[in-house]
């Protein structure tokens, strides 16, 4: 089966870059392994940068009650306290109810759907692209989008140099019913981590948390964790004291990697975590990975109907330059900010500082988000 663009991985991206080509009129097949509606570990927070490009998708995200967020609430780990608007705003969604949905609409946008997992790329100049999968099903395509995510097999097939990397990072995720501010998002340190809570439709609270795993393997469990190590936070010892957990129990990630990835990497065009992956406390990543969804598939789409077409290795450049220009800075902030609010030091200097400039917050968060997402 050949289609003109096959994209691995049914996540924000690769639903969003499907919808897209589909409605420009691109054969495109999506292959994704899992089965929805399906939880995911993500914070469920989107900056309202992306509903611009929403609209232009038809993707009706008020259809599905998401919560208005306008407001950033940050705590250091002695419970010290910093508040800024959000100069865009936001909605917390959960990754259940989102993913679920765009997979429904890429169905009815024409878009080849295959619940299969991708375990080899072939790729040769004068063919393209050869893909086999679990079920043994053979594919080609002209181009690929990977949108799989953070870490897959499949990166390690691909000889991509960060997969042969152990990575420290652990992250952890779950929803609560808890008395909890409906227009903010949170972030709140601990030691070795940092703890995101926002609130998501059904008037639930969305807690997913990145913690260090030397940190975490002393206890022995995830309860044992939070109430010896997270709560030593006041806020959050608030927060986990009075919430009611909804799922039988927290899910979990391990081998949460950022180094740098390739935007491009063996003629792949990667997207959302798969290029590049921004550190939760910069709250953006779903944001991101929508924007690169966009840049990928604009590309792609316009190139297909042109008389003079683009070269591989042209739009392979062109891609790589729009992802630079659009998240480059905004992951070089993300590590200097990790570094920043690991470090008890620094994170109770940056409370003063904001305190004393109180502008310089909203400053800050403009760095890691980006600008509407006009199409």
């Amino acid at each position: 089966m050949h289609s003109h663009v096959i994209i691995i991985g049914g996540g924000l991206a690769g639903l969003t870059s499907a919808i897209h080509l589909a409605r420009a009129g691109v054969p495109v097949t999506l292959v994704e392994k899992n089965v929805y509606p399906k939880h995911k570990v993500c914070g469920e927070y989107i900056s309202n940068e992306v509903l611009p490009y929403f609209d232009f998708l038809d993707i009706d995200v008020q259809s599905l009650q998401p919560t208005n967020i306008s407001k950033f609430v940050i705590t250091t780990q002695k419970g010290n306290r910093i508040e800024s608007e959000l100069p865009l705003g936001g909605f917390g969604i959960s990754r259940y109810t989102l993913d679920y949905y765009l997979w429904n609409k890429a169905a009815v946008s024409g878009v080849q759907l295959i619940q299969d997992q991708v375990i080899d790329i072939k790729y040769k100049q004068s063919i393209g692209f050869k893909i086999e999968t679990a079920k043994n099903q053979m594919l080609t395509s002209d181009y690929i989008i990977g949108a799989y995510g953070k870490r897959a097999q499949l990166d390690k097939k691909l000889q991509r140099d960060f997969s042969f990397k152990k990575s420290s990072w652990l992250a952890v995720k779950a929803h609560y019913t808890a008395n909890f501010d409906p227009n903010t998002v949170s972030l709140h340190n601990f030691d070795g981590g940092y703890c995101g809570l926002s609130m998501i439709e059904e008037q639930k609270v969305n807690a997913c948390y990145l913690v260090a795993y030397d940190s975490f393997k002393k206890h022995k469990n995830i309860t044992d964790f939070q109430k010896e190590i997270m709560e030593q936070n006041p806020y959050l010892h608030s927060f986990f004291k009075e919430a009611t957990l909804l799922f039988e129990k927290p899910i979990t990630i391990s081998q949460i990697n950022f180094d740098k990835k390739k935007a491009v990497d063996n003629h792949i065009l990667m997207v959302g975590d798969a290029a590049g992956l921004i550190h939760p406390l910069c709250g953006n990543g779903m944001a991101m990975a929508i924007q690169g969804a966009q840049i990928a598939s604009k590309l792609l789409a316009t190139n297909y109907f042109e008389t003079t077409k683009k070269s591989r290795k042209e739009i392979e450049k062109l891609y790589k330059k729009q992802w630079d220009q659009a998240f480059s800075k905004r992951l070089y902030t993300g590590r200097i900010l990790q570094k920043i609010l690991l470090n008890d030091t620094l994170q109770e200097f940056s409370y003063t500082l904001a305190n004393t400039i109180p502008a310089i917050v909203p400053k800050i968060i403009k760095q890691t988000h980006g600008a509407p997402l006009i199409c």
